[in-house]
């Protein structure tokens, strides 16, 4: 079911991965990721962010936003096996995976779209999430519109078609949470 009003295409499934897998993925990735905190150019000045990221694909793909470059590193048994999980689950393909570890609700991301030039022009994008509970928004560019849910441990969104042509889409702070959460994003890196 299609959660967007127009412009789109968002589908949610709340329990992907069970309870205790996802426990589990959870211990995993926070152990074995290579975490970084992420470097963003913001009105001229770098900002180094609480929030800690991490690039992997199948190929050492460049991938640019905010004016800050990674390479991407191997595949980890974990994110193998979760991407092809998704991969079976909608049938979509992905080459790379963004990951993003917020330790607490004070962590968040501001509005923005998934729309870099190194990504395939109206390719999915799986949003896979582990541990906390967070909100998630997506606002219309043009009518302001919003569309709010709760992303749960385990839980897989999927924004597909024009979703990034037409809205916008935030993790916005709380401080009721105090556990962390693991967002994974499975994108396909446009390739000649």
């Amino acid at each position: 079911m299609n959660l967007l009003p127009k412009d789109g295409t968002v589908e949610y499934w709340n329990d992907l991965i069970s309870e205790s897998n996802s426990d589990d993925y959870l211990h995993a990735l926070l152990r074995t990721i290579d975490w970084r905190k992420d470097e963003l150019y913001m009105f001229g000045k770098k900002i180094i962010t609480k929030r800690k990221v991490a690039w992997y694909g199948d190929n050492p793909f460049e991938y640019t936003y905010s004016k800050s470059t990674k390479r991407a590193l191997p595949w980890t048994d974990e994110l193998q096996e979760l991407k092809t999980i998704i991969e079976n689950k909608t049938g979509d393909t992905f080459n790379s995976c963004l990951l993003n570890l917020y330790h607490t609700g004070s962590e968040g991301m501001g509005w923005h779209a998934d729309n870099e030039k190194e990504l395939l022009i109206h390719g999915a994008i799986a949003s896979l999430s582990f541990g906390a509970e967070r909100k998630f928004v997506l606002k219309h560019k043009e009518t302001k519109e919003k569309v709010e849910l709760i992303l749960q441990h385990g839980s897989l969104l999927m924004m597909k078609g024009t979703t990034q042509d037409h809205w916008l889409h935030r993790l916005p702070p709380t401080k009721k949470v105090t556990s962390p959460r693991v967002n994974l994003t499975f994108r396909t890196i446009d390739t000649p």
